[in-house]
């Protein structure tokens, strides 16, 4: 059966210096094994399905996949999928505000301008982290005890723990050894220079494959939980993320209230039909 494709990039609006993701439109009678086997075939490192909501205050549904599994919930793809629901001729019921259903609940999206920002789902997981944890991470980034500012555990679904470092020249110099980073989720932050388009660089390391990810919604939203809330960030700010991997994107930070939205853009790069 054919299916509306899209291809985009997050985060950026410059067209391959994002996140890439693919999403597959109108996905209802494909079982779990089938959009298994198509994410390992786009072998992004997310693919998702909109559907429709099962949850009468949800707008859409989707179901996020990596090439090794499902996640409840991703930042990229949230924002990524909402474009492209909408560029579908998806309708919202509140104009300004959609609400997309995922593993972990409602999400709402809401569009500034031509950017879309989710709301940062709550943290699953926070606090300091454990001593023997923290001495992994100096192993497996070659740093000092010193060279950690402060520490946390940030997280919304997937799994993040995060350090941050005094700045952000130390967090691009880091060469990881992934082996000794083992299966940890681990974000990477540290402040640029007063002055700079950007208030804080950001990467993203995943022990399990040696991955680093270009751009992360849901890291860049969990550190801003922490920071702000910590007093470590502005109330409002931009992250960059990817220059390691020659790529720029720019992430929007911003707290109103008990929330944190995350924003970003997505240019659009492929718009077709996919048989499934």
């Amino acid at each position: 059966m054919k299916r509306r494709f899209h291809q985009l990039d997050v985060f950026s609006a410059e067209r391959l210096l994002g996140n890439p993701l693919a999403v597959v439109h109108d996905a209802g009678g494909l079982d779990e094994a089938r959009m298994a086997a198509f994410a390992r075939w786009t072998n992004l490192s997310e693919t998702t399905f909109l559907l429709p909501p099962t949850d009468p205050a949800a707008d859409y549904r989707v179901r996020i996949f990596t090439p090794g599994g499902e996640l409840p919930f991703a930042g990229h793809p949230t924002l990524g999928s909402c474009h492209a629901w909408l560029a579908g001729g998806g309708q919202p019921r509140d104009p300004g505000l959609v609400i997309q259903q995922c593993a972990v609940g409602l999400v709402r999206v809401r569009r500034d301008g031509a950017r879309l920002a989710f709301a940062a789902p709550a943290l699953r997981r926070s606090g300091p982290l454990e001593a023997g944890l923290l001495t992994q991470i100096g192993a497996a980034l070659g740093l000092q005890a010193a060279d950690i500012v402060n520490h946390q555990w940030v997280d919304n679904g997937p799994g993040w723990c995060a350090v941050l470092l005094g700045s952000a020249a130390q967090v691009a110099a880091l060469r990881p050894d992934w082996a000794a980073l083992g299966e940890l989720k681990l974000g990477v932050v540290g402040p640029h220079p007063a002055g700079e388009p950007a208030q804080f660089e950001v990467r993203a390391f995943i022990g399990d494959g040696g991955y680093e990810d270009p751009v992360t919604g849901s890291l860049n939203a969990s550190l801003a939980q922490w920071l702000i809330g910590a007093g470590l960030a502005p109330e409002r700010y931009v992250a960059a993320q990817g220059a390691a991997l020659q790529r720029a994107g720019r992430v929007h930070l911003q707290r109103e209230g008990d929330t944190v939205w995350v924003g970003g853009d997505v240019s659009p790069c492929i718009d077709g039909e996919v048989t499934l």
